[in-house]
Formats: C-alpha cells, structure tokens, sequence
C-alpha cells in the first residue's frame, strides 16, 4: 500500500504542470502575463475560478471549514467536530501565509487531498476526508486550488484539537492509513452510464457521501458491509440515516425526482424538512449544484445494494437481517 507514503511521486508532481498549468499558476499567483501561454490563459483563469467554486461546494468545503455558529469568516476554519475519539477543529484553507494554506506549494495541496499528507510530511487525522478526495481527478484539485488563492484571507489562528490522549501520538495515523487507506483516482465503470459514473464520481470522490452514511468501528474505519446503511454516531454525534435501497430502513421507495428535491431544497417525501447537520450540507453545498449532476447522483444513489439496516429514532442502530 502506499498509505505510508511522504512523498507524491515525481512523475506525478511533474504531470499536474504541464505548460499550460504552470503559466496558470503564474497569472493566479502572481499576475504574471508576459509569456505567450500566461497571456493567453489569462483570460480563462475566471473561468477557472468559477470551475472551483463549483468543486467547493460540491465536497462540502465551506460545511466543514466555516464556522458558522460563531459567525467566523467563510472557510476560516474553526469548526468543531466531535467524534468518539475527541472534537476536533477545521483548518483555516484560505490563502493566509502564516495561519492558512498561502505558504503552501500546490504539489502540497494535491498531496494533501491525494495522500493525506501534510506539508511537513506528517500524515492527517482521516476526520479530513482525505480518503474520499483521493479519488478525485487532478484537473479537479487544480481548479479547486485555483479558486482558494482568490478567496478573501483570514489571520485567524487554527485552534487545537482536543482529543483523547493516544490520538496525540501522530504515528497513530500513519499506522491507520497502512491498515485502511489505498490511494487512488476514481476510475468509471465502463458498464454503466454517464450519468452513473458522474454521480458516483461526486458522491464518492467529492461530497464523500459515505464518510457520514457508513457506520464505523472502534478503530474509526468505515465498515463497508454496512455501505451507506446509517450510522447511529455519526459526525458531532448525529444518527445518520440508511440511504440504500432497502424499502424498509432506506430509501428504496422514493422516486428520482424526490431524491433530487431533497438534495436540492432538503425537502422529504412526507412534506417535512432535512435538519441537523445535513441542512449545512445542503444549504452550504449541494443547493450550488446543477440539476444536471444532483439527477446523476440520485441515479447512483438508486443503484445501491439493499441493506437492511434500521437507525431507530432514538439513535439506536438495529440490524434488520437484510
């Protein structure tokens, strides 16, 4: 596995820069226009921008790293995140050198998203969803990339995160990731449709729909017996519904369009409303996508193998022997 890896490999690196990109980099950076390729890029970089814009709010970037509930500055960090193992608090992801991500390299960022690893080498907590961005496409990281450089900054200074003593012990992450994590682009299955592979492409490598619809053991890894079934501790101690196909505890009698309107509006097929965490989800995210990738996500989502699998309305998790 390369899980334990510090270092993306070179040939990789080398493949994110080609011509074009780097005369990107140049104009994003620092508004250099004086070469034919910066000259001629730079009227696409709004275009670019935009691009990223749209792949934020798609992976739940501004839910996580904005804290709202104390009206701090969009992705700014700050916001806590209370799991079995501690809360811990969202980085600061605007371009800030000292406190951000300004000093950054972008082959630190494409590390960082592909590997889970930080900038000084050390490997990240998987309460960043690294293991769901692995999957995404390099043109994706780099728009993405390009569009946090044009965000206001922000000074404020990351808060510590609070965890249970053996969490503070980072090599405990690294062990974690050569058990659990395998790298890797998300790759289209070639028998099936557009559509499909699109909504699997944003749920799995993008929104990370499974990273809150999984269960997970006491080591904190997803248990994928139990794909997108609910979990009754989900993120900051929410049960989180089974969103399979299951027509008793999932979701196997609502209808594409019903599916669409929740993820775009949050509204439920019984007339009520999505709330707790998922309301930041949709207010913050996926209300920002197209009609077009919101009906290819519920195409995947259809698709689901049926787990019987009940969370019961007092938190509880019941396994219904499906």
């Amino acid at each position: 596995m390369q899980g334990l890896s510090q270092k993306i490999p070179r040939q990789e690196i080398l493949s994110a820069f080609t011509p074009r990109r780097r005369a990107w980099l140049a104009v994003l950076l620092f508004g250099w226009a004086s070469t034919p390729a910066a000259a001629d890029v730079s009227a696409d970089l709004a275009q670019l921008r935009q691009r990223g814009a749209y792949v934020l709010r798609a992976s739940g970037c501004v839910t996580c790293h904005t804290d709202e509930e104390n009206k701090g500055q969009q992705l700014a960090g700050g916001r806590a995140l209370k799991t079995p193992f501690g809360t811990f608090y969202s980085p600061n992801i605007t371009f800030d050198r000292e406190h951000g991500i300004g000093a950054w390299q972008a082959q630190d960022f494409f590390r960082a998203l592909r590997h889970g690893v930080a900038p000084n080498g050390s490997s990240y907590y998987p309460v960043f969803p690294y293991t769901s961005y692995t999957h995404m496409r390099r043109e994706d990281m780099f728009a993405l990339w390009a569009y946090l450089a044009s965000v206001p900054t922000s000074a404020r200074e990351n808060t510590p995160h609070e965890l249970v003593w053996y969490m503070n012990f980072r090599i405990a992450n690294r062990i974690w990731k050569l058990l659990f994590f395998e790298p890797g682009v998300f790759q289209p299955d070639q028998k099936r449709s557009k559509s499909w592979n699109r909504g699997a492409y944003l749920s799995n490598a993008m929104a990370n729909c499974g990273e809150c619809h999984t269960p997970r053991t006491s080591l904190g890894n997803l248990d994928n017996d139990l794909a997108y079934a609910g979990a009754k501790n989900g993120p900051e101690g929410e049960s989180v519904p089974n969103i399979t196909s299951d027509k008793k505890t999932g979701i196997g009698d609502w209808s594409r369009a019903e599916i669409v309107e929740y993820l775009s509006e949050g509204l439920l097929p019984d007339g009520d409303y999505a709330g707790g965490l998922m309301t930041d989800v949709i207010d913050d995210g996926l209300a920002y996508l197209t009609q077009e990738d919101l009906q290819a996500i519920a195409d995947y989502i259809m698709t689901l193998p049926a787990i019987r699998h009940e969370i019961t309305d007092d938190g509880g998790d019941n396994d219904g022997g499906g």
